[in-house]
């Protein structure tokens, strides 16, 4: 019969580089070669790591973050509980570390990461902004929760505001643009592309006021964030870690949504396919992602279903970590190829109904009682499986986990400021632009096409009064725009309907070699 010890050695077995996680377990004793590890080459096949609170989640991001950006593939974290700061600082070594790494048998050295914070807010690192028409219409009636009328409606105010020079920035320009549609003034212009009713402009206006009240209207604005700048790597070919610090917005769902919808569809727009490469060019993870699933709309986990399913082959890989699978949608669970499923505790008959799911979705393993083990792992233990090197996936092993070199806790406020005002991010991004746009240049038309102040000259009152000659008459405002529409206008509104999703925005290059603090 097969031991444990050969199973480990057939599927561990690898001859590319890895990201190590522990060593395995066999009842109290532990194997401490090889290291139960997964191929960096398919840490674009995305991941699940899971546990109750407490179990070591966030420490395992964390030393796999750490591993990933010494091996040069750039990191992006979503810190919902801030204490992630702690990769820019190095660990310092304690009694447990030593104990951990003697058992484990690894070699540990205090080291931290090169970190740049980002921010929804601008109050905890370089606030993340993206223009309203780089966001495009169909993404942003996904986001207002539209139906197909008023989505469409949007997209015919996009395209007025493309074919009359209107820039739309931030929901300061949709609103007044939207006013203006609605307006006596701005009637004959709309009436060029089909109407709009009046009670459509007031549910838009109503939903953009909704999404302004988390804090949504926050993110729209300039300078726009360019995703290459997510690509970094240091003079040292480390990869740059961009921690996403959320400790300020876990009241406004709406706010990360709107972003992680807009910044999912980017990546994918802007970067070319890639295919099978020996590292990934990028690596997200999402901490606390079960904030990230519940109360979600459909539009939103349909772009999130979607993005997992054709991301991978851009060279970009997605970890969620959170509480247990069943908080992750089946639909994406499903396209999860690395597991590190840490501890869950039965105390409730819901507990006891997660448990069995949770193992359910393991592949069956005939060395460990998984529902047991499972529940009797420790602090920094976790049943693993992952992908090997040909894309098989390898056998389900208990494992005690390698401590993090980094430090495990979060900054002090002293050494958060510090790394802002080192940050390349901070000073590309930290000052907001505020240039003309759609707002500003309708006010400006409105003013140049008012009637001049004041009393009009008056006339001669002779007995013999000529009559005015009548005026020519004027051309209909927006007239010229277009010409004049007829069976090409669905035509012309079917190709802007395009501009959504992944179509709606237009691929950038990349800025060329980032300067770095390293």
């Amino acid at each position: 019969m097969t031991t444990l010890l050969e199973t480990i050695q057939r599927g561990y077995r690898a001859e590319t580089p890895v990201v190590t996680l522990g060593a395995a377990l066999d009842g109290p004793s532990l194997i401490p070669e090889p290291k139960i590890a997964i191929p960096l080459a398919m840490m674009n096949r995305h991941g699940l790591i899971a546990g109750a609170t407490g179990t070591g989640k966030t420490k395992t991001l964390q030393l796999l973050t750490e591993q990933l950006s010494a091996q040069g593939v750039p990191v992006f974290v979503a810190d919902i509980k801030g204490d992630l700061a702690g990769l820019a600082e190095p660990g310092v070594a304690n009694a447990r570390i030593d104990e951990r790494v003697a058992a484990v048998g690894c070699k540990w050295e205090p080291r931290e990461a090169p970190v740049e914070f980002v921010s929804l807010t601008g109050t905890r690192g370089a606030q993340l902004r993206a223009t309203v028409s780089s966001f495009g219409p169909l993404l942003l009636a996904k986001v207002l929760e539209l139906n197909d009328t008023q989505a469409s409606v949007l997209s015919l105010v996009f395209k007025a505001c493309d074919d009359q020079g209107l820039p739309l920035l931030d929901f300061t320009d949709l609103r007044a643009v939207l006013k203006h549609l609605a307006s006596e003034q701005g009637k004959p212009l709309l009436a060029e592309y089909g109407g709009m009713a009046p009670a459509t402009v007031g549910v838009l206006l109503r939903k953009m006021v909704e999404l302004e009240q988390q804090g949504a209207d926050r993110f729209f604005g300039e300078p726009e964030f360019d995703v290459h700048d997510l690509l970094g790597v240091t003079s040292d070919g480390r990869g740059i870690v961009t921690c996403l610090e959320l400790a300020d917005c876990q009241d406004k769902p709406a706010l990360f949504s709107t972003f992680m919808m807009w910044l999912l569809a980017e990546l994918y727009q802007n970067l070319p396919e890639a295919g099978d490469l020996p590292k990934p060019k990028l690596v997200f993870f999402f901490d606390e992602a079960h904030l990230l699933f519940r109360d979600a709309s459909k539009q939103f986990l349909d772009q999130i279903e979607q993005v997992v399913r054709l991301i991978r082959s851009k060279g970009i890989g997605i970890f969620f970590v959170t509480q247990t699978p069943k908080d992750v949608p089946d639909e994406v669970l499903g396209q999860l190829g690395n597991r590190v499923q840490h501890a869950l505790r039965a105390h409730t008959p819901d507990d006891e109904a997660a448990l069995r799911a949770t193992v359910r979705t393991f592949p069956k393993t005939p060395f460990y009682d998984l529902q047991e083990t499972i529940t009797s792992l420790g602090i920094g233990e976790a049943v693993v499986t992952g992908l090997d090197e040909r894309g098989v996936p390898t056998p389900v092993v208990a494992a005690r986990l390698v401590p993090p070199t980094s430090r495990m806790g979060p900054l002090t406020e002293e050494e958060f400021s510090r790394e802002l005002a080192s940050s390349d991010l901070m000073r590309e991004y930290g000052t907001p632009i505020n240039r003309e746009s759609a707002a500003e240049i309708l006010a400006r038309r409105l003013a140049e096409s008012a009637p001049p102040a004041g009393p009009s000259p008056s006339r001669s009152r002779g007995p013999f009064r000529e009559p005015e000659t009548p005026p020519a008459r004027r051309p209909k405002a927006g007239g010229g725009i277009l010409g004049a529409l007829t069976s090409n206008l669905a035509r012309t509104v079917g190709r802007e309907l395009v501009r959504g999703v992944f179509g709606m925005l237009g691929g950038r290059a990349p800025r060329g070699t980032r300067r770095s603090r390293w």
